[in-house]
């Protein structure tokens, strides 16, 4: 595979992000609680992770690789928590905008970590993704915009673990396959959820049941999909630019929000939507010039 092929698929896993809001809006819509859908959403994942693996993969891991990806798992699960307090004191637009952030601190743990200085390309492609991120997420016509700096810490922590897990993704076991890796990131994910946000809603069939269609396509886009295509293509792309593409999140967000809740969206989201697909796609005609030969996963 061509080094753009692996850009496209970390794009994708961005994409898949960019679906979550609109499963969760209806599930709340159904009268399920945030940490039942939460709960749900990464024990439908790791259990449908694991059962692919049973499937396909007949290796088991090492003690070590179960050890390290677990742990790398840890901030997967953080982020949803994280992101869920914020959104608690601030309104969604804002909380979606400061979690953008995730953009620059990924280059950044890159260049301190890896010593992998941000080009011009790069930084230029990380302005044109905040600036749209504004844009597409409303923040400068609304009114009456709560700002809560406990909430707005919430969400940099949001953003601090999200960047942490695209890092490590990046480079923990990259030997390890794809799938029975994004299995043990899951893994680490939905226990780091569950000491946090205890599982009461097993206790109860009816909510279990009448959540499984919602916890299903969570945890399918939420929680399989992400960790395997990162597991596939953020060892080649590397953290720094795998945080730019899967900024894809927000257009998909916004996408999804007209066509299929019918909500109203204005021309400078639109606009905004433009803006980050433009440095989506200036990084990724960058890495098809300079592109080379690497080996298939």
């Amino acid at each position: 595979m061509k080094l753009w092929h692996y850009a496209l698929i970390v794009c994708l896993g961005g994409c898949c992000y960019g679906v979550l809001s609109t499963f969760v809006k209806l599930a709340y819509a159904a009268g399920f609680s945030v940490s039942a859908v939460t709960g749900g959403q990464y024990l439908f994942g790791a259990v449908l992770s694991w059962l692919i693996v049973l499937l396909v993969n007949r290796k088991a891991p090492t003690r070590k690789q179960t050890f390290k990806l677990m742990l790398s798992g840890i901030p997967f699960g953080l982020t949803g928590i994280f992101y869920y307090q914020a959104l608690q004191t601030l309104n969604a637009s804002l909380a979606i905008v400061i979690l953008f952030q995730f953009v620059w601190i990924g280059t950044l743990l890159e260049w301190l970590l890896l010593k992998k200085k941000p080009t011009k390309n790069k930084l230029m492609s990380i302005t044109l993704t905040l600036l749209g991120s504004i844009l597409a997420a409303n923040i400068l016509f609304q009114e009456n915009m709560s700002l809560s700096w406990t909430g707005c810490l919430w969400g940099l922590l949001a953003a601090l673990t999200f960047s942490a897990f695209v890092f490590l993704s990046s480079t923990v076991e990259r030997s390890t396959p794809p799938l029975l890796k994004s299995a043990l990131l899951s893994t680490g994910g939905v226990i780091t959820i569950f000491i946090v946000l205890p599982p009461t809603f097993l206790l109860d069939w009816h909510i279990v049941t009448g959540l499984f269609p919602y916890g299903l396509a969570l945890g399918v886009f939420g929680v399989v999909l992400p960790p395997l295509l990162f597991s596939i293509g953020m060892p080649h792309v590397g953290s720094g630019l795998g945080t730019i593409l899967t900024a894809s999140e927000l257009p998909v967000v916004v996408i999804l929000s007209a066509f299929v809740l019918a909500e109203p969206i204005s021309l400078p989201q639109w606009i905004g939507v433009l803006i980050i697909l433009s440095g989506i796609v200036g990084s990724n005609l960058r890495l098809r010039k300079t592109d080379r030969p690497s080996l298939a996963v």
